[in-house]
């Protein structure tokens, strides 16, 4: 398995991350790792866990969208934060299994160093990314294929795209799929369903579509301002395409939040669902784009409950988050806020299934 750019974790990376502690037992302590990765695919297959962790730290993608840097800077604070949260009757951390990360810091570095002028690097980021995009499809689809649901951190949200075509050709070649699609639910500002221009932060979902990976799509809390006039009419001529504006939620209040989650849920439960949160969506969560006015951290909660509970997840993948951005801003909450999400994810899925 060709996955190069990939950095495995032991046991030795997860406990220097962990402060331990007289009397308690942290998610550091209890989460696995691999033991070695010789006969990966076997090891993944036997190892008695449910999900599978690993990081995705680039912000290739959204520079390819024109975007601030910075969404390379979230996976290591969230680790940290996890790591130290209590294990517990409500998440012992004993049902995953930590990774590793992706590095592709040597891709950077070549276009930061050798291309000259911002078309160029644009071009160069959109070349990239395609090479991230097959690295973290091959990772995905074999943790799909041993049975098990990745939890993703990112990066930009161009790897929808991989996550997508990875978990649905995993999910098929185990024959739990007659064809190689999925649906995907996500909670975004943005639809990034941007025109097929070459790979970037904002078109994974329309390539994962174009492709035939993605089969049904329904998006919640879209800015209208930020909406394209081309996107919004494919949305409005497929029936496999569906959204809830913020504007709607919260303005017109056509439905509440809950009902818009419901929704989204109901509209994608008849396969596989992936499951996406774009941390852009919540006020003043710092992100590439940043908002003023959004959803609040509770709302996003409550979203990654409700997927955990009424979604078959294919995967859960939370996004863009950013502990500083290439312009200098900075903000210490963002790795804990995904912790949150994480935890929020295993514990709907425990209580499915009655722990």
């Amino acid at each position: 398995m060709q996955i190069p750019h990939f950095k495995f974790y032991n046991k030795q990376d997860v406990l220097y991350l962990t402060r331990l502690r007289r009397f308690e037992t942290k998610i550091g302590e209890r989460i696995r790792v691999l033991t070695s990765t010789d006969q990966f695919e076997e090891n993944l297959h036997q190892a008695p866990v449910e999900y599978v962790v690993f990081g995705i730290p680039e912000d290739i993608g959204v520079k390819a969208n024109y975007g601030r840097g910075g969404a390379d800077s979230a996976w290591l604070p969230f680790l940290t934060a996890f790591l130290n949260m209590q294990s517990n009757d409500f998440c012992t951390g004993e049902e995953m299994l930590l990774l590793g990360h992706f590095d592709f810091g040597d891709l950077q570095y070549l276009i930061e160093n050798h291309a000259k002028g911002e078309e160029e690097k644009v071009e160069a980021y959109r070349h990239a990314v395609h090479q991230i995009d097959e690295e973290v499809e091959t990772l995905t689809k074999q943790i799909l294929a041993a049975g098990k649901i990745p939890i993703v951190i990112g990066g930009g949200h161009n790897n929808a795209y991989p996550l997508i075509k990875g978990a649905a050709k995993g999910l098929h070649k185990t024959g739990r799929l007659p064809l190689a699609q999925i649906n995907t639910i996500n909670l975004d500002a943005h639809t990034d369903f941007r025109p097929a221009e070459g790979r970037h932060s904002g078109n994974g979902f329309r390539y994962a579509e174009e492709d035939g990976y993605l089969q049904k799509y329904c998006v919640i809390g879209v800015q209208e301002n930020y909406l394209q006039q081309n996107v919004w009419l494919d949305f409005v001529n497929n029936p496999f395409l569906d959204m809830i504006t913020y504007e709607d939620i919260f303005l017109h209040e056509k439905r509440n939040f809950r009902q818009a989650v419901t929704h989204a849920t109901g509209f994608t439960e008849d396969n596989y669902c992936g499951v996406e949160l774009d941390l852009d969506v919540i006020e003043h969560a710092l992100s590439s784009a940043v908002t003023p006015a959004g959803i609040t951290a509770l709302q996003a909660r409550q979203y990654i409950s409700l997927a955990g509970v009424y979604t078959q997840p294919a995967y859960l993948h939370i996004c863009e988050g950013a502990t500083q951005l290439s312009d200098g801003s900075k903000s210490n909450s963002t790795g804990k806020l995904i912790s949150y999400l994480v935890s929020d994810f295993i514990k709907a899925r425990n209580d499915v299934k009655g722990r």
